[in-house]
């Protein structure tokens, strides 16, 4: 395909208030609050923005009551680690950070975890065994989309996880950065490990993000 036609998506996965320390008492990933910006200016080299959010049940089985006792394995089918309740519908922390475009302003958009059984982390997929699509692969296939860039929140689960479904199903994709935090610093280093292993391109400035979106590099 020559490269002039090549489509590109911007991902914005998950930037929500409930992953920022704008709500501490949810999973307050430090600096998430910082990456609207960089969200829009990915939007700016794309020529459709796609989007996701969680939605979950505060009555979900994996919620535990406090930080300290997340990230326990649960023995659920369908849901794999504990967390304490975030981005509960109706809540601060459910809505999006606040220079991103309302939900339905995006092109197409995926609402994530709204079975209180499910707790996928990949907005590609409702769940952890990837059988029940959200429909984005099959959107950003039908758009003739090629290329993906994708950013949100955290780094370390939700969009590694993305990238990694979006790269199985074929598409380019990049992973911007500074459009991203991690929970922690040992979870971002394992996440570029793992991006990097999927040959997945991972960008550290504006500068490289719009060589590399327009296929210079």
């Amino acid at each position: 395909m020559n490269a002039q036609v090549i489509k590109t998506a911007a991902f914005d996965v998950d930037a929500q208030k409930g992953f920022t320390p704008l709500c501490p008492d949810e999973l307050p990933v430090v600096g998430g609050h910082l990456i609207g910006a960089e969200l829009n200016f990915m939007a700016s080299l794309a020529d459709i923005r796609v989007g996701s959010k969680d939605a979950h049940s505060p009555l979900a089985p994996w919620v535990v009551d406090s930080h300290e006792q997340m990230l326990k394995p649960t023995g659920l089918e369908h849901a794999d680690l504990t967390w304490v309740s975030h981005c509960v519908p109706g809540t601060e922390g459910f809505t999006l950070l606040d220079e991103l475009p309302a939900p339905q302003d995006y092109d197409y958009f995926v609402w994530k975890g709204v079975e209180p059984e499910l707790h996928p982390y990949g907005a590609c997929f409702h769940d952890l065994q990837h059988k029940l699509s959200t429909g984005v692969i099959e959107y950003l296939n039908a758009r003739h989309v090629r290329q993906v860039i994708v950013g949100g929140l955290a780094l370390d689960f939700c969009v590694k996880t993305t990238a990694l479904q979006l790269a199985g199903a074929g598409f380019k994709v990049i992973v911007y950065l500074p459009a991203c935090r991690a929970i922690s610093a040992d979870g971002a280093q394992q996440a570029v490990h793992d991006l990097q292993q999927a040959r997945i391109e991972l960008v550290n400035s504006r500068e490289q993000l719009a060589r590399v979106a327009s296929h210079k590099e």
